[in-house]
C-alpha cells in the first residue's frame, strides 16, 4: 500500500486539508493504479523548522520587519 508523507506548514482550515489528500490520492491511484493509498500530514510549526541557519519564524519577522 504506497503512503504518500507530506511535511510543511500547519493548514489551519481543515476543508483544505480534506483538498490536499484527496488530490494527491487521486494522483496516486492514477499512476499506480490501485485504489489503497494512505495520506499522512505532518504539520510543522515555524518554531520547529530551520533554513539556511535559521529559524522560519525569525526569518519571517525579519522580512515583515523590511
Amino acid at each position: 500500500m504506497p503512503t504518500i508523507m507530506v511535511e510543511g506548514p500547519p493548514i489551519k482550515e481543515i476543508e483544505r486539508k480534506r483538498q490536499l489528500v484527496k488530490k494527491l490520492t487521486d494522483v496516486a491511484v492514477e499512476i499506480y493504479g490501485i485504489k489503497h493509498i494512505t495520506v499522512l500530514i505532518r504539520e510543522n510549526a515555524p518554531e520547529n523548522v530551520g533554513v539556511e541557519g535559521q529559524l522560519i519564524i525569525d526569518r519571517h519577522k525579519q522580512s515583515s520587519n523590511r
